[in-house]
């Protein structure tokens, strides 16, 4: 528990974007239901897809996700500084994401990137071996991670059909939730 002026309180802690209230009416109007403190709504970020490795899906989830896809290079200038990781969950893959991960625990990656999170696209269809997915707790342990199960159609080139449900948190994160049709 917190203390805050004396109060005690439950600590929050927050991740990812945070919006700022409404300010309000103004003098000389009346409140309505649009003008309280939290009628505001959050919009969802850019984000800039960065794979950790070749053939990591970065283009296929800036496709279906929104976003930039930066391919195996770092953002540019006018590319959303927030990134999100993506590798496959075969061993190189997962080796990978650890290497950059480590990049920006170093402070080596280039100034004003955000890490935000680790998406890792399935490799092949169904559970992950042991090992490996011993490997993708000890990524979670460090950072968000979201995962994307194998998707035939996507593999095929077809990316018009819904989003896996799996992905819902993922969907919501790049605000492809509300741009797909259900």
């Amino acid at each position: 528990m917190g203390t805050t002026d004396g109060l005690r309180g439950p600590e929050i802690w927050i991740r990812g974007p945070v919006t700022v209230p409404d300010p309000g009416p103004g003098p000389g109007t009346s409140p309505g239901p649009a003008s309280t403190p939290y009628a505001s709504v959050a919009t969802p970020r850019r984000f800039s897809w960065v794979a950790t490795h070749g053939g990591a899906g970065s283009s296929t989830l800036a496709a279906v996700y929104g976003g930039h896809d930066s391919g195996r290079e770092w953002p540019g200038a006018g590319d959303p500084p927030s990134v999100l990781l993506v590798a496959r969950t075969h061993a190189a893959g997962l080796e990978s994401v650890l290497r950059t991960l480590e990049v920006f625990r170093r402070g080596a990656a280039p100034a004003g990137l955000d890490l935000d999170s680790v998406v890792l696209v399935a490799d092949a269809p169904g559970r992950l071996p042991r090992p490996l997915a011993q490997r993708v707790r000890a990524i979670e342990s460090v950072i968000d991670v979201y995962r994307v199960p194998w998707v035939t159609d996507w593999r095929l080139g077809d990316l018009s059909g819904s989003l896996p449900r799996e992905t819902a948190p993922l969907a919501r994160l790049t605000g492809a939730a509300d741009a797909r049709p259900r």
